[in-house]
């Protein structure tokens, strides 16, 4: 089965899960039905991550110079553009659109193929928008919160968002697999080298990770969808009284992020 037909047959799935989903209640339990699954993965991804990823996205920060590490992460940024064309354009969102097909163009030609974000010096700030956003703006109800093994937090449509948006990676169209490996592996590390501040903050932050983890990603989630401004009803009622509204383990402030630990 090629990509496209595994992908639309993801789709399916999702659109059929998540119509039977429940309600969401307090406490955020009925948007965890598969928790037993679901701290097992978190488990072993949080072991991975503190003996494998942890140490070397340190070690990628700890070589890297700052300028450099800054330059990786909008190249990939850059790359990410694309897809964020494509679902703007899906939602219908105009202004969006031009966003980022302008930030595109100008960081492409005069950002030596999006290495310095020169749009955003312009004042073109980069947009957020993914295929699972894009089934969220039209209506379909998140499903299951899942957590995937490596990737972390997501949800039945959300993790079917994942697949399609692999059709618009550029990475994905490398035809030379060491070239594909390495860039995949390349961009994972910049990732995860750009979130260690948030590490300490998070396992301080939380009595029980896990669910504040779970509770604090799916009302960013809803957040995004509505483009940061959700109807009261519409947000995660997760009574947990942690804090959720004090602390974001999953900002997309990149300025955030490095001020915090994860640059140099």
């Amino acid at each position: 089965m090629d990509q496209k037909r595994l992908a639309l047959a993801l789709i399916a799935v999702g659109v059929l899960l998540t119509g039977c989903a429940t309600a969401p209640e307090r406490g955020g339990a009925a948007n965890d039905p598969l928790e037993p699954f679901n701290r097992r993965v978190h488990a072993f991804n949080d072991v991975f991550d503190r003996n494998i990823a942890q140490p070397v996205a340190r070690g990628y920060n700890a070589v890297l110079p700052q300028p450099v590490n800054r330059g990786i992460t909008n190249f990939f940024r850059n790359l990410g553009e694309v897809s964020v064309l494509v679902n703007s354009a899906l939602q219908l969102k105009p202004r969006a659109t031009v966003i980022t097909a302008n930030r595109l163009l100008i960081n492409t030609t005069f950002g030596i193929a999006g290495v310095f974000d020169v749009a955003s010096m312009m004042g073109a700030k980069p947009q957020d928008e993914d295929f699972g956003q894009t089934l969220g703006y039209w209506g379909a109800d998140a499903g299951p919160y899942l957590v995937l093994p490596f990737l972390g937090p997501s949800s039945v449509r959300d993790g079917t968002g994942l697949v399609v948006d692999g059709w618009y990676d550029p990475i994905n169209s490398i035809d030379d697999t060491a070239t594909l490996t390495g860039m995949t592996v390349l961009r994972v590390v910049d990732t995860r080298a750009r979130l260690l501040g948030t590490t300490d903050l998070l396992g301080t932050a939380a009595v029980d990770p896990y669910a504040y983890t779970r509770d604090a990603w799916l009302r960013r989630r809803v957040n995004q969808i509505y483009d940061g401004d959700p109807p009261p009803d519409a947000l995660p009622d997760t009574g947990n009284g942690q804090g959720e509204d004090d602390f974001d383990p999953f900002s997309d402030e990149d300025d955030d992020l490095f001020d915090n630990g994860a640059g140099n």
